[in-house]
């Protein structure tokens, strides 16, 4: 039904947006007789090294809007309206579509002043830039702008002319190797601001409350007909607006520090303790705006606090003091969420609902306490055999996140200074299936910190417990799977036993808007059979140690994932993404537990097959009621290609590229085909290709995936190994649907 249906979606969006393209031709009739309409804008340089690229952002004008780089979708939906704007469809046309860029010489005068003064900043003193028209058909004009850098300047002398002696103490390091200006280095306007931004932070942090960086201003000296540059930078004395005179930039000590309520509450309800964790101003300190700026992001991170005003204030009679005064209002302690959903497990439709209480402040420390039940029911459909044909599920989970790091012996200056949590969660889930009934007992203890910029995070499972129990499992199930001895799946048969599993986990994670990537690594089992070792435990019927007589596993696990984001124009980007992970059970287990085993396929993977629907190698599964256990592997490996553009409203659109797979480490008679190896990997590497819609809320994005495979290393026939060849949408086609980007 889902297959049939994205068929005609997919059918549909081609033939609309053919019609769409071909209509493009018609948008001339909306340019007037005395104007041009500007179809492409190009820029380069007279000088070998100069990147023109750069430049683009300096453009007023550069065109229609173009879907994927290549078609100008919007100004073809506008061409198909016609002139009378009092027919609604005209005018619907016109809203959903874009208008005609029209030339403006104006706007390309303006666009060569900035061109110009852009170079200027990068040290192209002389430069100018000027443009050329190209007359096309159809009304068109390409614009191309010329950019004359002539020779770059550098900076010959560096001097420094500080009119307050005390600042100029505090600066002396700037002139033994700390300064950003550099003899040799380019003429460049933004290392002269970074220069004016360091020097400014440097005294705001060590005492200077009142400094701006306004009171530094440069001198430059220039030799006619030379490109050098003798560089003196300016430190002013201080002068208030409303006094005449300079007087010495005043150096400030912190004072008293009070806390106080704001927002309508009587009291803070925070011991004074935690405030003063939280707090990085600290009395008889130097006036330190970055300790400021931490006290505010602390405090922001409390999930009790709603915000935060810190004032300081000059005392009078107290010399260069400033008194600090904290103001903090809070957010409602207790608060309860439902949310309702739905779900969609292979084709079987159902329905799920959670209740979350939660109490931000349960010590009086800004910890959060949470607990949360959930209740979901699918009918399954297409079992024969069994009794009961629904899956049910419930689940209850609790939390506690202290906003610190909690561990002893950690001195209380160094709990300032981080920005840890530290969090403890046990949780319970029951399922019950028509072949089973699974319960999973869970409890970890987690600290998560972040980098003082912000753009790293790390994470540290100190101990993560799982423990498994299968209390029935039905007859049918037990009789054509696990007890037929036809029937060798070693793979299988583990799954469905008790197990335990106690890990140690380590994460980071980097994102900048470009860059992103994240690396996780985790073992487990390694102190139990330390342990059962040391002991001289027995082994049971199977060779493996137990623990109350139940198995525990035992593995290492490595992943890790890296995106980059090349930013082609204000509406277009390319995503690449890499993926890589690797898992090795040894000692007192050959095989991997289920929840760690890799599979491929589905919204995030090639999505060309099904969750769970591809590998591992060039297996192909032929019993549907268990392939999502051996469709599973120790390897697996990732490579996307996303093209992202923005249509309209909310609306962006895809073309995408997917490869990868994945392998087992050992060789498993169940997974013919399936095991890991160099001479044949690459001719195991399934390529999958299609388009997405996407509708961006901002606050989450709601994302439709149609995808078809390319080349599929599961095969029997010709036709089935390079689908791109020979297509088959009922068996080539997969649809997706899903919360948030691939990657």
């Amino acid at each position: 039904m889902v297959k049939r249906a994205s068929k005609y979606i997919l059918l549909s969006v081609v033939a609309v947006a053919a019609v769409v393209l071909f209509s493009g031709c018609s948008a001339s009739k909306f340019i007037p007789e005395d104007r041009w309409m500007l179809d492409g804008v190009k820029i380069k340089s007279d000088v070998k090294g100069v990147d023109a690229k750069l430049f683009e952002q300096y453009v007023r004008q550069s065109g229609n809007s173009k879907w994927f780089s290549l078609f100008k979708v919007p100004l073809a939906t506008y061409a198909l309206s016609g002139r009378d704007s009092t027919k609604w469809i005209n005018r619907k046309l016109q809203d959903l579509g874009e208008a005609p860029e029209l030339f403006d010489s104006a706007q390309a005068d303006l666009t060569c002043r900035d061109l110009a003064n852009a170079l200027h900043g990068m040290g192209y003193i002389r430069a100018k830039a000027d443009y050329a028209v190209e007359f096309g058909k159809k009304r068109k004009v390409k614009v191309v702008y010329t950019l004359h850098p002539g020779e770059r300047f550098h900076i010959s002398s560096v001097a420094y002319d500080i009119q307050d002696e005390g600042v100029d103490s505090l600066l002396s390091t700037v002139k033994q190797g700390r300064s950003l200006l550099r003899v040799g280095m380019p003429f460049v306007v933004a290392d002269l601001e970074a220069e004016r931004e360091r020097i400014t932070d440097l005294l705001n942090n060590n005492g200077y409350f009142d400094f701006h960086k306004d009171f530094i201003s440069y001198s430059a000296d220039t030799v006619r007909g030379g490109t050098s540059v003798g560089l003196t930078l300016h430190l002013y004395k201080y002068r208030a607006a409303d006094v005449d005179g300079e007087t010495c930039h005043r150096r400030y000590v912190v004072g008293d520090v009070e806390f106080h309520a704001s927002g309508g509450e009587s009291k803070i309800p925070l011991r004074r303790s935690v405030l003063e964790e939280n707090t990085l101003i600290e009395p008889g300190k130097m006036f330190n705006a970055a300790d400021l700026q931490k006290t505010y992001n602390r405090f922001g991170r409390l999930q009790i606090v709603k915000y935060t005003n810190i004032k300081f204030g000059e005392r009078t009679e107290g010399g260069d003091t400033l008194d600090c005064d904290i103001g903090i209002s809070t957010n409602k302690i207790n608060s309860i969420s439902f949310q309702p959903e739905g779900t969609n497990t292979a084709g079987d439709f159902g329905v799920a609902a959670s209740l979350t209480y939660e109490n931000r402040n349960i010590f009086r420390g800004a910890e959060t306490f949470s607990v949360k039940l959930r209740g979901a029911f699918e009918a399954i459909t297409g079992l024969e055999g069994y009794q009961n044909q629904d899956y049910e599920e419930y689940s209850v989970e609790s939390k506690l996140v202290f906003p610190r790091f909690v561990v002893p012996f950690l001195s209380k200056g160094f709990k300032r200074r981080s920005t840890a949590v530290s969090e403890l969660s046990v949780s319970y889930n029951m399922q019950n299936r028509p072949e089973f009934y699974r319960r999973l007992f869970s409890a970890t203890w987690r600290y998560r910190w972040s980098g003082a910029e912000g753009r790293r995070s790390y994470s540290f499972d100190l101990i993560d417990l799982n423990y498994i129990y299968m209390p029935w499992i039905s007859s049918t199930f037990r009789d054509e799977y696990l007890d037929d001895a036809g029937n060798r799946n070693s793979i299988l048969r583990y799954n469905y036993e008790d197990l335990f599993i106690m890990k140690l986990g380590f994460g980071t994670s980097f994102n900048n808007g470009t860059d992103a990537y994240k690396v996780n690594v985790e073992t487990s089992g390694n102190l139990l059979n330390g342990v059962s070792r040391m002991l001289g435990r027995g082994r049971n019927a199977d060779g493996q140690y137990t623990l109350f007589n139940i198995a525990f596993a035992q593995y290492v696990k490595g992943d890790f994932d890296f995106t980059h984001l090349f930013r082609i124009d204000r509406n277009n980007n390319l995503a690449f993404h890499f993926g890589f992970g690797l898992a090795w059970p040894y000692g007192n287990s050959r095989v991997l537990p289920f929840e760690k085993r890799y599979f491929s396929g589905g919204a995030n993977s090639v999505r060309g097959w099904s969750v769970r629907g591809l590998g591992p190698g060039r297996f192909k599964g032929t019993d549907g009621a268990i392939d999502f256990i051996n469709q599973t592997g120790d390897l697996k490996l990732d490579i996307n290609l996303e093209l992202r553009s923005f249509l309209f409203w909310k609306f962006y659109g895809a073309v995408f590229v997917d490869a990868g797979n994945i392998w087992t480490l050992r060789e498993y008679e169940e997974q013919p085909g399936g095991q890991f190896r160099f001479s044949d990997f690459y001719k195991q590497i399934a390529v999958a290709y299609g388009i997405g819609l996407r509708l961006n809320f901002d606050y989450f994005i709601l994302r439709f995936d149609m995808g078809m495979k390319a080349v599929n290393p599961a095969y029997d026939t010709a036709e089935e190994h390079f689908p791109i060849i020979h297509p088959d949408l009922s068996r080539d086609f997969a649809f997706h649907f899903a919360v948030g980007l691939p990657f």
